[in-house]
C-alpha cells in the first residue's frame, strides 16, 4: 500500500520551543516541494507568482538578512543573494524585478538548498542561546513570514500548473474540499465590538492596536457560497449583467473575458476545475474558490446581500457562529486595506512588512486549505488587489438588517405620513407605525387580555386545524409571514410542517423581529430563518436564494382587517404576485359578531389598549420632535356597523396645537384622530376580497363562539 502521505495532511498546531518550531517549519517547505521536479521550480507564471526556488531562498534570505547578517562569526553565504533575493524592502537596496523572478536559472536548485542549510545551521545555534524580546520577535516573525510563503509556493504551482496543456496533478493525494449544506443566516445584534490583536501570542503589526469599533445590527451566513450556488448565478447571467457590477469590476470583465470563477473551464461533461490533484468536476456541495473582490461583490449584488466587513467578520468569528472559518478559503470582506486607528508601522527595514500596502487593496478574513495550520487566526487581516484571482479565495454572505425590503420605512416616509394625516380633514395615519418596539410589547399584552379573543381564539383553532391545514404543503417549503411580530402562531405551523425548512418573517419592528428569530432559530435549530425588516404593505424582494422553491404565505392575526378593501385587494394581489404561480396564502380573518365583544376586545379594562394607541404620539415625540401630550387625548374604541369595522380613535380633549416634523397642527375639543380600522367579515365577504384580487378559497375553518375564521387560499 502507497504510505506517502500529501504534506497539507501532516500539519500540526502543537504548541513547541522556538526551536523546534522552527526546524518544523524549514522542513515542512521541503515537504511542501517534494512533488515538484527541479524543472517545476524555476518557471514563473506569471508577474504576480514567483518561482518556487525563488520562494525558498527568499524565505532563507529573510533569516539571514535581518538576524543573522550582524551575528558575530556570521559570514554570508553569497553577497549576491542581497540583490537576487530582496522581495520589496527599498531600505535594503535594489532587487531583481519581480516579474524577471523566472529568469534566474542560476543560481541553481543545489545551491539553494546549500543557502538553506547553512542558514538553519546558523539559526540552530542562534536558537540555542538566550536571546533578547526584540530578537526572539523577529524570529517570530520570519517564522510567519515563511508560512505565509508555504501557502504561495502552493498558489503559485496551482497556477503554473494550470497554465500546462497536460494540466499534470501535483499530488494525487491532496484532499477534495468537503462538501455539505448552503449557509443559513445568523442575526448578530451589532453594537459596540472590540476588534483587533488582544496583545496575546504572535500576530502582524496591521493586526493592532486592538480598537472599538461600532456594528450595526446584521446578519452573516455561517457558511461560504458554494459552487451550485455560484452556477446559478452564472445562469443567471451574472457575468454579461453590467447593473451587478462595480465599474472597475466590469472593465474586468470585458477586457479578460470573465466567465466563470478562474480556475473553472468549460468540458463536454460539464464545468471542471483545475485543482492540485488536476482537473477535477465541479463539486456543487464545496465551496467556490479563486474568485476575484469584484466577482464575490457581483454575487452577493445579485443574490440580494453584501460583502462582511472585517470588524462583523471578526465579530462573527469571535462568538463562533461562523463554519468554514479558516480551512477552505480566504473570505473576501467589503473592507478596504487601510490602517487600525493608532497604528503606526515599526522603524527600519520590517516596518515596511506590511504598512506600505495600505492602498488599493481589500481585506480577506480567515484561512485556506493551503494555509499552515495555526498561521491563521481570528484578528488576521490579509489583503490582495480587487481583481486578483489564483488566490485561494471564497466569500460568505452579510445583509444589513433591513435588507429585501423596497418599502420606505425610514423617518422621512414616517414624517411624510404624519405630515399629510394631520393635515387632512379627517386626522388619520397607517396602524402600521403602531410597531415601534413599545408598540410591539403593548400589542403583546393586548393578546394575553382576558377581552381581547381573537388571539386565542384564532391559536386554538390552528392548533387544531394544523395537521389538516398543512397536510398538502411540500417538501423544502418556505414558510412567508407578513407582519410577523413576535412569531408565536408560526410555532403552530412548524411543529405541524417539518417539510418548512425555510422561514422569512416580515415585519416592520426591528427589534420584533430580532428578538422573534433570536428565539426561533433557538428552538428550530434546523430551520433557516431569513427575516426581512419591512413595510409588508408595500411590495418587498424575497432572497433570490428562494427561487423556484415552493412559497406558502401565512397572513395571521386579522391584520387583513386593517385595510380598506381597495387596500386589502392591492396588498392580496401582491402577495400573489410575490409567491408566483402555485401560490398559496394561509389567511386569519375575524368574524362579525356581536358589538359588546367587540367593543370590550379594543377598549380593555385595564387600558392596555390605550397606551398602546397613545404610544403612537409618544413615536411621533420621538421620532419626529413632536410635543403631543398623551393626556391630553382619550382612547375611543367604536363599532361602524356601515363598515362592519371596529374604528380606533385618540380624541383631543381639548382645543390645542401640536407640533410634529416641523409643522403645526390644531385640535379642536372632541376632535378624533383616527389610528386603527379594524374589519371584520362573514364567509361571504372574504370570499368576494379574495375574487377581486385573484385567490379562490379552497377551505375555511370557523371556530366556535367567538368566532375566528382561517381560510386557505390559492392562486
Amino acid at each position: 500500500m502507497d504510505t506517502v502521505h500529501h504534506p497539507i495532511t501532516e500539519k500540526t498546531t502543537e504548541h513547541r520551543p522556538l526551536a523546534c518550531t522552527f526546524t518544523k517549519l524549514r522542513a515542512y517547505t521541503l515537504a511542501l516541494i517534494a512533488p515538484l521536479s527541479a524543472e517545476d521550480m524555476v518557471v514563473q507564471s506569471m508577474p504576480d507568482a514567483s518561482p518556487v526556488k525563488w520562494h525558498l531562498a527568499h524565505t532563507t534570505w529573510f533569516f539571514e538578512t535581518f538576524l543573522l547578517k550582524d551575528q558575530p562569526g556570521y559570514r554570508v553565504f553569497d553577497p549576491a543573494y542581497a540583490y537576487l533575493f530582496n522581495s520589496y524592502y527599498e531600505a535594503l537596496g535594489p532587487r531583481q524585478p519581480r516579474a524577471q523572478r523566472g529568469l534566474l536559472t542560476r543560481p541553481p536548485l543545489a545551491d539553494i538548498l546549500a543557502y538553506r542549510a547553512h542558514v538553519d545551521d546558523a539559526m540552530s545555534g542562534l536558537l540555542k542561546a538566550d536571546m533578547p524580546a526584540e530578537t526572539e520577535a523577529l524570529v517570530r516573525l520570519g517564522i510567519a513570514h515563511e508560512e505565509q510563503h508555504q501557502e504561495l509556493i502552493l498558489m503559485d504551482v496551482l497556477h503554473l500548473l494550470a497554465q500546462s496543456p497536460l494540466k499534470p496533478a501535483y499530488c494525487p493525494r491532496t484532499p477534495a474540499d468537503a462538501g455539505g449544506r448552503q449557509g443559513r443566516f445568523q442575526l448578530r445584534p451589532g453594537g459596540l465590538v472590540e476588534i483587533g490583536h488582544a496583545g496575546s501570542g504572535f500576530a502582524f503589526d496591521n493586526e493592532a492596536p486592538r480598537h472599538r469599533t461600532w456594528l450595526q445590527p446584521f446578519e452573516i451566513s455561517d457558511r461560504l457560497v458554494t459552487n451550485g450556488e455560484w452556477l446559478a448565478f452564472m445562469q443567471d447571467g451574472g457575468y454579461s449583467r453590467p447593473d451587478l457590477w462595480l465599474s472597475d469590476g466590469w472593465a474586468q470583465v470585458q477586457a479578460n473575458g470573465w466567465n466563470a470563477p478562474f480556475y473553472w473551464q468549460a468540458s463536454e461533461d460539464g464545468w471542471q476545475e483545475m485543482t492540485l490533484r488536476g482537473p477535477q468536476a465541479i463539486a456543487p456541495g464545496a465551496p467556490v474558490t479563486h474568485i476575484s473582490y469584484y466577482e464575490a461583490d457581483a454575487y452577493a449584488r445579485w443574490a440580494g446581500a453584501r460583502l462582511p466587513t472585517e470588524a462583523e467578520w471578526e465579530a462573527a468569528a469571535a462568538d463562533g457562529v461562523l463554519e468554514q472559518v479558516d480551512e477552505v478559503a480566504w473570505q473576501w470582506t467589503g473592507s478596504a486595506y487601510l490602517p487600525y486607528p493608532g497604528f503606526w508601522p515599526g522603524a527600519g527595514a520590517v516596518g515596511e512588512y506590511n504598512g506600505k500596502f495600505m492602498s488599493g487593496q481589500m481585506v480577506l478574513r480567515g484561512g485556506s486549505a493551503f494555509t499552515p495550520a495555526g498561521h491563521a487566526r481570528p484578528t488576521y487581516r490579509n489583503f490582495f488587489a480587487p481583481e486578483k484571482r489564483w488566490l485561494r479565495s471564497g466569500l460568505r454572505l452579510a445583509r444589513d438588517i433591513s435588507t429585501g425590503t423596497t418599502g420606505d420605512v425610514s423617518d422621512d416616509g414616517f414624517a411624510a405620513d404624519v405630515v399629510r394625516g394631520l393635515s387632512a380633514r379627517q386626522k388619520s395615519l397607517s396602524p402600521k407605525y403602531f410597531y415601534d418596539a413599545t408598540g410591539s410589547e403593548l400589542f403583546e399584552a393586548i393578546c394575553r387580555l382576558d377581552e381581547y379573543y381573537p388571539t386565542r381564539t384564532e391559536t386554538a383553532l390552528l392548533t387544531r386545524i394544523a395537521p389538516e391545514l398543512t397536510a398538502d404543503i411540500p417538501a423544502n417549503a418556505v414558510l412567508v409571514e407578513f407582519g410577523s411580530g413576535a412569531s408565536e402562531k408560526t410555532r403552530l405551523l412548524l411543529d405541524a410542517t417539518p417539510q418548512i425548512t425555510d422561514y422569512v418573517p416580515i415585519d416592520i419592528s426591528e427589534d420584533a423581529l430580532r428578538q422573534a428569530t433570536l428565539r426561533l432559530k433557538a428552538a428550530y435549530p434546523k430551520l433557516s430563518v431569513t427575516p426581512v425588516v419591512g413595510d409588508f404593505t408595500s411590495e418587498v424582494s424575497l432572497p433570490t436564494a428562494l427561487k423556484g422553491r415552493p412559497l406558502i404565505g401565512f397572513f395571521p392575526g386579522s391584520t387583513i382587517g386593517n385595510f380598506t378593501h381597495a387596500e386589502a385587494v392591492t396588498f392580496l394581489r401582491n402577495v400573489r404576485g410575490l409567491l408566483g404561480h402555485n401560490a398559496r396564502l394561509i389567511l386569519g380573518a375575524d368574524m362579525v359578531k356581536d358589538e359588546a365583544t367587540l367593543v370590550a376586545a379594543y377598549d380593555d379594562a385595564k387600558g392596555v389598549t390605550a397606551a398602546f394607541n397613545k404610544n403612537l404620539l409618544v413615536r411621533i415625540n420621538r421620532e419626529l420632535d413632536g410635543n403631543f401630550d398623551p393626556d391630553a387625548f382619550d382612547h375611543l374604541a367604536v363599532w361602524n356597523p356601515v363598515y362592519e369595522r371596529i374604528e380606533m380613535h385618540l380624541v383631543s380633549r381639548k382645543d390645542q396645537i401640536v407640533t410634529a416634523a416641523g409643522h403645526a397642527f390644531a385640535f379642536k375639543a372632541g376632535e378624533r384622530f383616527h389610528t386603527e380600522n379594524s374589519h371584520k367579515f362573514t364567509p361571504a365577504s372574504l370570499t368576494r376580497l379574495a375574487a377581486d384580487s385573484g385567490w379562490k378559497i379552497r377551505r375555511h375553518w370557523i371556530s366556535p363562539a367567538p368566532e375566528f375564521g382561517i381560510f386557505s387560499l390559492g392562486a
